[in-house]
């Protein structure tokens, strides 16, 4: 039977795979996908915290579907924003993309 301390390690875990995909990566797509996993992990945090606290009410499940609601609007504007950076750049790194110079 998974307990709390199951969840937290899993969402922890899940956290810093996603923190360390944010700082190492240079690609703006990884980058989101690096924030997608972090907004997860937190997502699975409320989850297993409204389970094993208080199961009756599902604040948890109905704050962490909110967060996938804003993770998806996040999530298209980032797209949005990689999609103009190629056309207008051709490259997505973003180390290599100076806003200041044309």
């Amino acid at each position: 039977m998974a307990t709390l301390e199951h969840y937290l390690i899993l969402s922890a875990i899940l956290f810093c795979i996603g923190v360390f995909g944010l700082l190492s990566r240079r690609n703006a797509v990884g980058i989101l996908m690096s924030i997608e996993l972090m907004f997860n992990s937190a997502n699975i945090n409320f989850v297993a915290f409204s389970k094993f606290i208080n199961p009756d009410i599902l604040t948890g499940q109905i704050f962490s579907v909110f967060v996938i609601a804003i993770a998806a609007a996040e999530a298209a504007v980032g797209l949005a924003i990689v999609v103009l950076l190629y056309r207008n750049f051709d490259i997505v790194n973003i180390d290599k993309i100076n806003f200041m110079k044309w």
